[in-house]
């Protein structure tokens, strides 16, 4: 589920993320992973939380993933929290924060802006990863051509 304020994004490093087992998906390494779904929250505060993530669960899903957007977006989503609480209880599905690595230019401008206390729970799969921040940063002028290689 990606944020709202993100509503254009194509997924490309999400979807990255998943086939190179990066980021939040390094877990699943030897292990098939299938998407379901694809889709934007509504808008704050979450309009399609209601029906979208059950709708993902008739069709396969175990886990709800919570898109990086919810972090990297100034400010981050402030209704990550209610999100994850209402998915995890009332469509019964766990819900991970977070999907590829954060990119450095993220990582820089949140230091700056210092707008990342109290979501540090939910950067931990996603932060911590010098090598994924450089390769997931679109903001390279080598990036293009790095994703023929």
């Amino acid at each position: 589920m990606i944020c709202e304020r993100n509503r254009t994004c194509t997924g490309n490093k999400c979807f990255r993320s998943i086939i190179e087992r990066d980021g939040a998906f390094k877990k699943y390494y030897d292990e098939l992973i299938e998407v379901v779904g694809w889709m934007g929250c509504g808008g704050c505060p979450g309009e399609r939380l209601e029906f979208a993530p059950a709708d993902m669960k008739k069709y396969g899903a175990e886990v709800i993933y919570l898109a990086s957007c919810y972090l990297a977006g100034y400010p981050p989503c402030p209704y990550i929290k209610d999100h994850k609480k209402y998915i995890e209880n009332y469509v019964g599905l766990p819900v991970m924060v977070g999907t590829h690595p954060m990119p450095q230019n993220y990582i820089d401008t949140h230091g700056k802006a210092g707008d990342w206390e109290g979501f540090e729970e939910y950067l931990k799969d996603v932060l911590n990863d010098s090598e994924g921040a450089h390769k997931y940063d679109s903001t390279r002028p080598d990036y293009t051509e790095s994703l023929k290689k």
